[in-house]
């Protein structure tokens, strides 16, 4: 079994418009659909394979949605097992509360198809994983 290493961001800005006053940054992914968080592999090419994962949680929150965030505090990792290519990978994912320092989502990468700001209360509805939905109910407490 291989194992895979990831950072992350749970990106917010504050929105009074809405009844919690935060939005989220959620992002569907490209390959399998799925409304996730942005993030990616830590050291994967040779001009990122010093990063700390909090370097590499700032960097693939920019690549994968345009946004750029600014790290507030790191919460537990998250581990789930997934096949690819007929082999079993144990992937853990570090990810940190993040707050919006600007950018434009439609800045994206081709990673993702869709990237979008949601309100605070419609995040657990809208990710597809439970790895995700299990950040995120740490997240949430540190963010109101």
């Amino acid at each position: 079994m291989k194992l895979e290493f990831s950072a992350g961001g749970i990106v917010y800005r504050k929105d009074p418009s809405t009844s919690s006053g935060f939005k989220i940054l959620v992002a569907k992914h490209s390959q399998h659909h799925g409304w996730v968080f942005p993030k990616g592999l830590i050291g994967d090419k040779e001009d990122n394979k010093h990063q700390t994962k909090e370097e590499t949680a700032i960097r693939e929150v920019k690549e994968e949605t345009g946004i750029d965030g600014e790290i507030e505090t790191e919460i537990k990792p998250t581990s789930y097992f997934y096949v690819w290519e007929k082999e079993k990978i144990k992937k853990t994912v570090y990810y940190f509360i993040m707050k919006f320092k600007g950018g434009d989502t439609n800045d994206h990468d081709d990673e993702m198809e869709d990237v979008m700001w949601i309100d605070y209360n419609q995040v657990s509805e809208k990710l597809t994983y439970a790895s995700e939905k299990e950040a995120w109910e740490e997240a949430k407490e540190l963010i109101t």
